[in-house]
């Protein structure tokens, strides 16, 4: 606890207003250190690089970052078919494919060259370039002989070594080999500190790279400690206006946050978007990030006013610099959409969610899950609606649930189509190197089909509510005499049915899928067993898929034995 707030009395005590032009002048690096930086591969860390890219789901980013090749790991993630782009949530993660950007080949200003030190320049590169074309064996064959190189050219504690370390142990860490990966991070730390110092600004650079470590495990106290310790050392030798300094920051507030230590890790959060904001870097996509990972802080703490002004700001700074036309720009005002509803101003909400509707179609296909996922959220706007209504004017709320109906049929739609599309390249799931776009395509799909059939069930009930008490009684009967299914219990069918198909097996592995699924068929039975009266025929059928409903709920979820 007393590090926490040595950090934060760094924010209240010590932060000047930044000068990002001369920051690494200012720096107590001359010009041959500074340029070593870069030769070690521990350059600093762009808070502003037009290198990050939005993307729909969680990414470990492969960035080969100045003169020496880098890794450097960007954790994002992302609300399945509702964004588009990076939104990092409260538990971002360091999960999923590898995504290139910002490479960049060796240029090594060191004064030694010999056979060795060019072989090592050489395998670096190369190990890259295997990287990227998927060789990940060969990639790690060379990264392994570059340090060998780099410990016979400059000498086995040469700063060079700890290079190479850092290379391949980011390169495990994407890999998921984290047992091979610490080892080699805290040896690179050792040898920088041998060669430099404890406080020097390059072994903060390494510490902030284990603390990414330790994050994508989830090993957060020693998480905290690599950040606080880096937060120690930038703010002095970098400065607490130094874009770096922030960025360490905002990896400390995600890390505390995690800890379940909000105020602590809100006060962060906000510090280091307004370093950003002082410096000129306010409207880039780095901090854009930070406010979305703020104001998802802000919702996770009832705290949706403070986030509703955030994300108005973020929408604001997206319509001026991208439009309409970019999917950023849309999932913006979408998640500004869910937090009116949540807020309760409905009509706002539906504006927004409309026009998100309108672009989107103009951007994708028609037949897009995005799509079926912006009408899901129409359709929750408008039985929330009819809801408000139903006390003022009955016809103006059946008229709601009417749309909602719409919305929420033209969503099923599309969600099968694509879970469809993709259950043709089902056999491509048992291939490790083509599973991945289609087994998420289906997971996105497979969510937003569950959640479209649970509202669907949901607004039956509420169109039941609507009619008058002996009017209900009336046609209730009519409906059991006749064999009517509801909605609901045609989504309770059709969701049994897919527990049986082997792909949606498949895809229940994943546990957000699995958790949204056991959810879904929940609600359906509970609604079903609501329509059961008496023991004629039709109370008869609906027992027994009442009763087949709650052994694939066992089956899915068996009880602990003792």
């Amino acid at each position: 606890m007393a590090s926490i707030q040595r950090a934060l009395s760094f924010i209240r005590r010590f932060r000047p207003r930044p000068q990002f032009a001369t920051a690494a002048r200012s720096s107590p690096l001359n010009d041959s250190s500074a340029s070593f930086l870069s030769t070690v591969g521990l350059s600093r860390r762009g808070s502003n690089s037009s290198a990050s890219k939005h993307r729909w789901d969680p990414i470990s980013a492969l960035v080969f970052a100045g003169p020496t090749a880098v890794f450097v790991g960007l954790g994002v993630n992302t609300a399945y078919a509702e964004t588009a782009s990076d939104a990092e949530p409260i538990a971002a993660t360091e999960q999923g494919e590898a995504y290139v950007t910002g490479l960049r080949r060796i240029e090594d200003g060191s004064v030694v060259s010999n056979s060795h030190t060019i072989k090592w320049r050489i395998f670096t590169d190369k190990g890259r370039e295997l990287f990227l074309k998927g060789k990940i064996d060969e990639a790690e064959k060379f990264l392994r002989s570059a340090i060998d190189e780099a410990k016979e050219g400059f000498g086995p504690r040469d700063p060079h070594v700890a290079s190479s370390y850092n290379n391949l142990a980011e390169f495990y860490r994407v890999r998921k080999a984290f047992e091979k990966a610490e080892p080699l991070y805290l040896e690179a730390i050792s040898i920088l500190e041998e060669a430099f110092g404890s406080d020097d600004v390059r072994v903060g650079a390494a510490l902030h790279n284990l603390g990414q470590f330790y994050l994508a495990q989830r090993k957060l106290e020693q998480a905290q400690k690599c950040y606080e310790r880096a937060l120690k050392i930038e703010g002095r030798v970098l400065g607490y206006g130094h874009p770096d300094y922030a960025n360490t920051m905002y990896h400390l507030g995600m890390v505390l946050h995690l800890l379940g230590k909000v105020k602590d890790s809100e006060t962060i959060v906000e510090e280091s978007i307004k370093i950003l904001e002082e410096g000129g870097l306010g409207e880039t996509t780095t901090c854009i990030r930070r406010m979305r990972y703020l104001s998802q802080m802000f919702l996770s703490s009832n705290r949706a006013v403070e986030a509703e002004k955030l994300q108005r700001k973020i929408l604001h700074i997206l319509e001026l610099s991208k439009g309409w036309e970019s999917l950023d720009t849309i999932v913006a005002a979408e998640g500004l959409a869910l937090t009116l509803q949540s807020l309760g101003s409905l009509s706002e909400a539906r504006d927004l969610l409309e026009r998100c509707l309108e672009a989107r179609k103009k951007i994708l296909p028609h037949d897009h899950i995005q799509v079926a996922a912006n009408m899901l959220h129409l359709g929750r706007v408008a039985m929330h609606k009819s809801n408000h209504l139903r006390k003022v004017n009955i016809s103006e709320a059946r008229g709601e649930l009417d749309k909602a109906k719409t919305f929420v049929d033209n969503s099923i739609r599309i969600a099968k189509t694509v879970l469809n599309c993709a259950s043709k390249n089902y056999n491509s799931l048992q291939s490790s190197d083509n599973s991945n776009g289609s087994a998420k395509d289906q997971h996105r799909a497979l969510v937003i089909l569950l959640q479209s059939m649970d509202l669907a069930g949901l607004l039956d009930i509420a169109k039941c509510e609507l009619l008058e008490k002996g009017l209900a009684v009336f046609v209730s009967h009519i409906l059991q005499e006749k064999n009517f299914i509801f909605d609901a219990e045609l989504s309770l069918r059709e969701c049994i049915a897919m527990f049986k198909e082997p792909r949606i097996r498949c895809l229940l592995n994943s546990p957000d899928v699995k958790s949204e699924y056991l959810s879904c068929l929940k609600h359906l039975t509970t609604m079903v067993n609501e329509n059961i009266d008496g023991n004629n025929e039709r109370s008869t059928a609906l027992k027994e898929l009442r009763d087949e409903a709650l052994h694939v709920e066992a089956e899915l979820s068996p009880r602990r034995r003792n």
